[in-house]
């Protein structure tokens, strides 16, 4: 009666401990679960947002192909050969990104799978020593029948402690052998994981060298067809022909937009009022100038509309100049990818050569908004901006409109 007295505070002791212990050990438990968690969660957040812009790449391809079937319908022409050179680079070009990212996305694949291949061979190796360690047994007691032990018992006691043991041990036997077989078949099926991940991002690596390699044939060709229209007089002639009926082509467009009435917010701000005052739309220099150009080797003149500018640094960006509503934004044939917005009051600033835009046509822009991105569709220069301010459908000279510098 005394023993069981003095033994209660040291239960209640062992229970108050326990009743501090647990939590703290859940906590761990929780905080050890909630790394890995954590780690897995941020590592499908990017998978996803690669898989995003892999479904967001093919869309883009698919739009170009379609442009090229168009281009290939019309009537051959330099523009349209330049065309149908910039959109089959456009498209390896988009090809070799998709195939970079899916190649990423098996490397993390094939990253995950060696860590498993790891785990599971510790596994492995764990669960074979244990086989051994039964067998060992197995033999050492031979064969496992309960007369056998009988025979060999001392007593009572003895024989239903050893039968209660081999029984255990025959149970565990069978668990062990099996579990074994599975983790052998895991690995198995593991490796053969493996190999086909890495000849999938073999594959990924040897098609995107293929299309750098055709990308590279699209580039000397295209390269090979400007230093053409530079160099013959033939060909610049054309060239310059095909120009002046683009320009017309633009001319009726304007006409046809001005036609048209859109709605801005008010108030707003004529572009007037900015005259001498509007930001760049693309920090770079001016490399073709507003009105009269002769050629410095075949002496012809060409009247340009606007003016190019090719970018400085690493800001591919094309700023709005002013607020207003974009009322165009499509490939035009002479400017490539371009862009109109009507600022109010029959005033327009034209952006062209884009490589990609960031409005729609319907959009309304602020001032200094990015709207598109510098590329070189239909340049004969390279990648750079055309840009044009207009009043009426006229053209007027941007370098007067847009700040000092």
């Amino acid at each position: 009666m005394k023993s069981a007295f003095q033994s209660a505070p040291a239960r209640t002791r062992t229970g108050r401990l326990s009743f501090l212990i647990i939590p703290v050990a859940i906590f761990i438990f929780v905080l050890i679960l909630s790394e890995p968690a954590a780690l897995a969660q941020e590592q499908e957040s990017v998978i996803s947002d690669v898989e995003k812009r892999i479904e967001q790449i093919n869309r883009q391809i698919a739009e170009l192909r379609s442009r090229l079937k168009e281009e290939e319908k019309r009537e051959s022409s330099l523009l349209s050969s330049l065309e149908k050179i910039r959109l089959n680079k456009r498209v390896l070009q988009n090809e070799i990104e998709s195939l970079n990212l899916r190649r990423t996305l098996v490397n993390r694949q094939l990253n995950d799978l060696r860590l498993k291949a790891a785990e599971t061979e510790k596994i492995l190796q764990k669960e074979k020593e244990a086989v051994e360690k039964t067998l060992v047994t197995l033999y050492r007691y031979g064969r496992l029948d309960f007369m056998h032990f009988f025979l060999k018992a001392q007593n009572l006691e003895t024989f239903l402690r050893e039968s209660k043991n081999l029984t255990f041990l025959a149970s565990y036997q069978g668990e062990a052998i099996s579990s074994y077989l599975r983790t052998i078949e895991q690995m198995q099926s593991l490796e053969k994981e493996l190999k086909e991940k890495m000849a999938e991002a073999e594959s990924l690596l040897q098609q995107a060298r293929a299309n750098q390699s055709r990308l590279a044939e699209e580039e000397a060709r295209n390269q090979k067809l400007l230093a053409e229209i530079k160099k013959n007089k033939t060909t610049y002639q054309q060239m310059v022909s095909e120009l002046q009926e683009s320009q017309e082509q633009l001319q009726h467009l304007l006409k046809r937009l001005q036609a048209q009435e859109i709605s801005l917010p008010s108030p707003f701000i004529p572009l007037y009022e900015r005259k001498g005052k509007l930001p760049w739309p693309v920090n770079g220099r001016v490399i073709t100038r507003f009105g009269k150009e002769k050629h410095p080797r075949f002496n012809t003149v060409t009247i340009n509309n606007g003016v190019e500018i090719a970018p400085s640094g690493q800001d591919r960006k094309i700023r709005a100049v002013h607020g207003g509503r974009v009322v165009f934004a499509d490939y035009f044939q002479g400017y490539g990818n371009l862009i109109i917005i009507d600022h109010g009051l029959s005033y327009y600033t034209l952006y062209g050569h884009c490589a990609s835009f960031l409005v729609r046509t319907g959009d309304l822009v602020r001032d200094g908004q990015d709207i598109a991105l510098v590329g070189d569709s239909d340049s004969l220069k390279g990648e750079c901006l055309y840009f044009e301010i207009r009043h009426k459908a006229r053209p007027v000279d941007p370098l007067q409109w847009l700040k000092r510098r």
